[in-house]
């Protein structure tokens, strides 16, 4: 018996090896890929987007004593922010990957102190990004559109003189990002007044990334959300962002379900160990290698299957394969009633459903965790009154040879 449990525990590490190693094959096929084609998606869709908000200058020439001219330069803060953002996810998948490719429609307009007899006003707005095209761009001051030039991604104008304390900046634009899209009020801490930015997704799953601020106002719509961010007066570093939703990603899923599956195998060769052992079936340790083998068969059909057709579609056809294996397989060793009801049933929950399990990374490990405690309470219930010394021994008398096993 010994022997016997020695040849399976063999089986089991020189699997776990072979999983290893396609676990890592795995993640250098991703890693390996994502910088290339996160870079050929940049180029072709354009890179992420951060807004930054116009930077408003106020010129000023003065002389000094012997009668030199000069200019004084202040920064002018925005006397009010309205800015309308629309965007539309289009996640596109590349390989074992999914990028959140997205389109931005951005239109603000912005007012601020007009000059005064002696001045000058100037604006500088940058855009979102370098690697990134923008159709429908509109610059308008006090409702009168300019030609638009720029220079290193800066569009700046001159805000001429006029009547009325204030002057208006308007800008709009469409665009394409990737990745997460982010408006700065500035940088560093800065002051911010009677600022209004209404956001609408045709999303549902909204996040917000690190250091930028909550919507004050959340409205659900049909297709998505309408949020809003409005301030009076706001002092702070942080800006408004936002974090599309993830979609479940075919690489790191099969290499997780790659590196979980020694558990998975383990759980199920205990299983028959113990179905064998009430049933007084003989498995030698080829049969558990071969039991090994059509497991192993899930995982490199999935890795080698999930970038090419949809996640869900992979899961199935590997799962069908890797039971039509076992199943039949085992038909021939044992029965097909071994087959089609121990051995099934137990490789449905220690291969199907443990792998399945993995697919929600924040409950994976509780469910493998309580489906090992049912488990545990089962094989004891079932085995709880077995003579394990006699059950011992029987195999030893089995498995002897008969010249020596019988009486003469």
């Amino acid at each position: 018996m010994l022997k016997h449990l020695a040849g399976v525990a063999l089986i089991l590490i020189g699997a776990t090896v072979a999983w290893f190693i396609l676990g890592t094959t795995i993640a250098v096929r991703t890693q390996g890929s994502d910088s290339a084609q996160r870079d050929q998606l940049a180029a072709q869709w354009g890179s992420e987007h951060v807004q930054t908000a116009p930077k408003f200058w106020l010129t000023t020439r003065h002389a000094d004593k012997k009668g030199h001219m000069y200019f004084e330069v202040m920064a002018v803060p925005t006397s009010s922010s309205r800015i309308a953002v629309d965007l539309a996810l289009d996640p596109r998948q590349k390989g074992l990957l999914w990028y959140n490719t997205y389109g931005v429609g951005f239109a603000a307009t912005y007012r601020v102190a007009r000059a005064v007899p002696g001045t000058r006003a100037h604006v500088d707005f940058a855009f979102p990004s370098d690697n990134a095209t923008y159709d429908d761009v509109t610059v308008a001051i006090d409702g009168k559109r300019i030609p638009v030039t720029s220079a290193s991604g800066v569009v700046t104008a001159s805000l001429p003189p006029g009547p009325g304390p204030m002057s208006t900046v308007s800008v709009a634009y469409r665009s394409h990002g990737i990745g997460r899209w982010t408006y700065q009020f500035g940088e560093g801490v800065v002051s911010v007044h009677d600022f209004v930015l209404t956001m609408n997704t045709n999303f549902h799953a909204v996040d917000f990334p690190p250091k930028t601020l909550s919507p004050t106002v959340k409205q659900e719509t049909p297709g998505g959300w309408r949020l809003t961010w409005n301030y009076r007066d706001l002092v702070g570093g942080f800006g408004v962002g936002m974090t599309f939703p993830q979609r479940l990603q075919p690489g790191p899923l099969a290499e997780r379900i790659t590196m979980w599956a020694p558990l998975s195998l383990l759980f199920y060769v205990f299983v028959i160990l113990v179905i064998t052992t009430l049933r007084r079936i003989d498995l030698h340790p080829i049969n558990y290698f071969f039991l090994a083998a059509a497991f192993f068969a899930f995982h490199l059909l999935f890795a080698y299957t999930v970038d090419r057709i949809p996640v869900g579609w992979a899961f199935l056809i590997c799962s069908v394969v890797s039971m039509f294996l076992t199943v039949s397989y085992l038909r021939l060793v044992a029965g097909l009633r071994f087959a089609a009801v121990e051995a099934g049933l137990a490789q449905f929950f220690y291969l199907i459903l443990f792998s399945y399990a993995l697919f929600d990374e924040g409950y994976s490990g509780l469910s493998i965790t309580i489906g090992a405690i049912v488990t545990l309470f089962v094989t004891m219930q079932v085995t709880g009154r077995i003579d394990w010394s006699e059950r011992f021994a029987a195999k030893r008398f089995s498995t002897a040879d008969p010249a020596h096993s019988s009486p003469s």
